[in-house]
Formats: structure tokens, sequence, C-alpha cells
């Protein structure tokens, strides 16, 4: 079993190492998100449908994930 499936069973290792791996899903988590955002950007979906699955407003979710432009850019 690797460490997310550890976590998952509830374990029985120390605490701290627990939550160290539980950050590391997490974070694993948001990135696979914000690439799945992306990819529904890509193909035309809004941020109000994106917004909806993901519980959260539209404005939250744009401010999360929606580009800024850098000066110069297009």
């Amino acid at each position: 079993m690797d460490k997310f499936t550890d976590l998952a069973d509830g374990g029985d290792r120390d605490p701290i190492t627990e939550l160290a791996a539980l950050a590391e899903l997490c974070a694993e988590l948001e990135r696979r998100k914000a690439v799945l955002v992306r990819r529904a950007r890509n193909d035309g979906v809004t941020w109000a449908a994106i917004a909806t699955v993901l519980g959260v407003s539209k404005q939250a979710v744009h401010k999360k994930y929606g580009r800024s432009r850098m000066p110069g850019e297009h």
C-alpha cells in the first residue's frame, strides 16, 4: 500500500507523519483540480459551470484559477 491508501485506512502511524502525508495529498489534489479547470476552460466550459461543480462562486473560481495576464501578453 502507498502512503495515501494508508491514510484512507486510518493508519496507526505518528500523527505528524500522517499530517505530512495528508498535506502532500492535498497539494496533489489541488494540482489535479487546476489541470482539470484549465482543460474545462480550454474546452469552452464557463466559469459558472465549473464553479457549480466545485461548490463555489463564479468569482471565487475565476480568482483562484483565472489567468492574470502579464503586461505585453495577448
